[in-house]
C-alpha cells in the first residue's frame, strides 16, 4: 500500500529552521523526514513513553550514573590542573 503524501508550508524564526536543519542532519534524516518524525511521535504518544523511560531511568540510576561521569571526568581534570601550572 503506498501512501499519499500531502505538501503544506510552514514559516519558522531562521535560527529555528537553522537548529531543525542540524538537528535533521545529525540523524541523517532530510529536514522534511524529522519534522514528519516528529509530529508521528508527538502525536502517538511515542515521545512521551521515551521521556518517561528516560525519566525513569535517571530516578532510579541517576546516583550511579553521576558517580560514573565523575569516575570519567576525573583523568581529564587531572590532566587540565597539571596543564594549568
Amino acid at each position: 500500500m503506498t501512501s499519499v503524501k500531502k505538501q503544506t508550508q510552514v514559516r519558522l524564526e531562521e535560527d529555528v529552521l537553522a537548529a531543525g536543519k542540524a538537528a535533521a542532519a545529525a540523524r541523517r534524516l532530510d529536514f522534511n523526514r524529522y519534522v514528519e518524525r516528529l509530529i508521528i511521535e508527538d502525536t502517538t504518544g511515542a515521545r512521551a513513553a521515551g521521556m518517561a523511560a528516560a525519566q525513569r531511568l535517571i530516578d532510579e540510576h541517576g546516583a550511579f550514573l553521576d558517580d560514573l561521569e565523575q569516575q570519567l571526568d576525573a583523568p581529564h581534570a587531572d590532566a587540565q590542573r597539571g596543564a594549568a601550572a
